[in-house]
Parts: structure tokens; sequence; C-alpha cells
């Protein structure tokens, strides 16, 4: 029973991978590979695994989702990663784009502000035997300044602006992928880091959840600004919620399979 329900995922994943990702454009062999052998049902809850390999973000609770497939495939492929490279990302959710770039990139050090997210994700990633993933719990505005710097930082949520601390701990060569724009709707934009400046390309239009913390979006009803001495950071939060891209991916307001928030 247990083999014929691994043989029905893998075809489901094989589908997802023909279909919604090389389908949409994506060619890096390596993200193609990496996204054919995770297992993304594993990252969520048993009564949705069915669902994990639709077109579409899935809850994984607080909130927040584990990214549509093909967001995930276009991020990862956007990093350009070769596999040498030292990895920050800013909002561990799910912890599925963690072990994506896992598969893509030397070492990857993730930054989550919820608990319970963090110990689910351990369990995953001990499951799978990944060894070259470390996560902390913190306000991802901040970073990871004792790892820095970094080949590459991936920000998994909408920030107002580019948080000035990720910028100082990407490495000078180093590019960044971040939603910039309002809570409501944003643009995916590419920062590179060069000796003369910072350069910016946007990239596609999307909507994610927003970057709460001291260089984000403040939480609704609090007032921004660095926080008082030996205040607690705010959270930040993560997990694409849904990308607007015309005929490309589909809105989480139109029909499909996935359940409403919990």
């Amino acid at each position: 029973m247990k083999l014929e329900k691994d043989n029905l995922y893998r075809a489901a994943r094989n589908r997802m991978v023909k279909e919604q990702i090389i389908g949409r454009g994506i060619s890096d062999e390596r993200v193609l590979a990496a996204l054919q052998k995770v297992p993304r049902h594993l990252f969520v809850e048993e009564r949705l695994q069915d669902q994990a390999y639709g077109d579409h973000a899935i809850p994984i609770g607080e909130g927040q989702s584990i990214s549509q497939p093909y967001i995930v495939a276009f991020m990862s492929e956007a990093l350009g990663l070769t596999g040498t490279e030292k990895v920050l990302e800013i909002g561990t959710g799910s912890a599925y784009q963690a072990v994506i770039l896992a598969e893509l990139a030397a070492r990857v050090f993730s930054v989550e502000r919820i608990a319970s997210f963090i110990s689910k994700a351990w369990q995953i990633i001990d499951r799978l035997h990944y060894s070259n993933i470390v996560i902390r719990e913190a306000d991802g505005t901040y970073g990871w300044k004792e790892e820095a710097p970094f080949d590459a930082i991936i920000v998994t949520a909408g920030s107002p602006t580019v948080p000035t601390p990720l910028l100082d701990q990407l490495k000078i060569g180093g590019r960044m992928l971040i939603p910039i724009g309002e809570r409501g709707a944003q643009t995916l934009q590419k920062v590179v880091k060069e000796a003369s400046g910072i350069r910016i390309t946007p990239l596609i239009p999307c909507l994610f959840v927003p970057l709460l913390g001291t260089f984000g979006f403040a939480p609704t009803g609090a007032a921004s600004g660095p926080l008082p001495s030996g205040g607690t950071p705010p959270a930040v939060a993560q997990e694409v919620q849904t990308s607007l891209l015309p005929n490309k991916v589909r809105s989480q307001s139109e029909p499909s399979t996935m359940p409403s928030h919990p």
C-alpha cells in the first residue's frame, strides 16, 4: 500500500514538473531535478497531501502557506545557483524552499519567526537526511550577521523596501530575490550587489504575505522603527500566498482545490 502511494506521488511530482514548471519556461536542469526529487507532499498536513502537487499554494497554519510549485521553481532558477554557494533564506515556513535550495547550494541558513514551524522543519529535514541546512528563530529583517556574507539571499515575504541589513550581508557579486511593494501587491525584484553599487531588476508581479520586522512592515496596529533596548524583535512573516502572473499562475481568489486557510 505504501509503495503504491509512493508511486502515485512520484507520478504526480513528474507531472507537476512537466506541466507546471517546464511548461512555463523553467529550464535549469538542476532546479528541475530538485523539484522532481523532493517529496513535496511530506511538507503539508496528511489531510492535504493529495493536493501537494497541484498548481497552487497550500496552507500550513498560522496564516502561512507552502508556495506554489512554479513560484519555488522560478525563484530558485532566478538565483542562478551552481552548488558552491552559501544562501540565506528569510522565512523557513514549511521548509520546502529550504530543502530545494539545499539541493542547489552548499549551505542554507534559514530564519523563521514561528517556533512551531522550526520544530516541524527539523523533523522533515532530518527525515530526508539533509545536513546542509541551519535554522534560527529571529526577526528575519536583521538577516544572520554572524554567518555573513552570503552569495545569495531569498526573501519569501513582501517588503516595502530592501532591508539594509540584508544588503549589508550580501557578498559583492551576490544576488537577492525579494518582493518589493505594498502589503497587497508587490514585484519580485532581483538585487545584485556590485562593487560600483546596487543593480535592481524587476522580474514578475506577485503577492506575498508581508515581511514584518524592524526593517520591513510594522505589525498591524504597531508603530514602526527600531526596537527599544532589550526589546524582542518583531516577527517576520513568510511563505508566498499567491502570484499575480496572468495565464501562468492561478490566484487564490480563483476556483481551485485549495481549501480556505484555517
